[in-house]
C-alpha cells in the first residue's frame, strides 16, 4: 500500500501517551501508533455505520416487534458472530 507522508500536531498529553505506547514495546515508531489509532476508528465507524442502516432498515420493514434496544443487541450478536466487533 502506499505512503503518504503527513505532518501533524498533537498536545503535550497526547505526545506523552505517544511515548508511554512506545516505551512499552508495541510500536516501532510513532506512525504504527497512529495508524493503528485510525484503523480501530475506521473500524468502530464502520461498525455504526453498519448497525444504524440494520436499525433503520428494521424500523422501515414494519415486520419486527424487536424494539430498537433489541435490534441493536441483534446486530452486535451478528457482528460478534462474524468477527467484526
Amino acid at each position: 500500500m502506499a505512503m503518504v507522508k503527513k505532518s501533524i500536531t498533537v498536545t503535550d498529553q497526547q505526545e506523552k501517551w505517544i511515548q508511554s505506547q512506545m516505551a512499552t514495546g508495541a510500536y516501532g515508531t510513532d506512525s504504527e501508533l497512529i495508524r493503528e489509532a485510525l484503523r480501530e476508528k475506521q473500524n468502530r465507524t464502520d461498525e455504526i455505520e453498519y448497525i444504524r442502516a440494520r436499525l433503520i432498515a428494521s424500523e422501515q420493514s414494519g415486520f419486527t416487534k424487536l424494539s430498537p434496544n433489541e435490534i441493536l443487541e441483534k446486530s452486535k450478536e451478528e457482528l460478534r458472530k462474524n468477527g467484526d466487533l
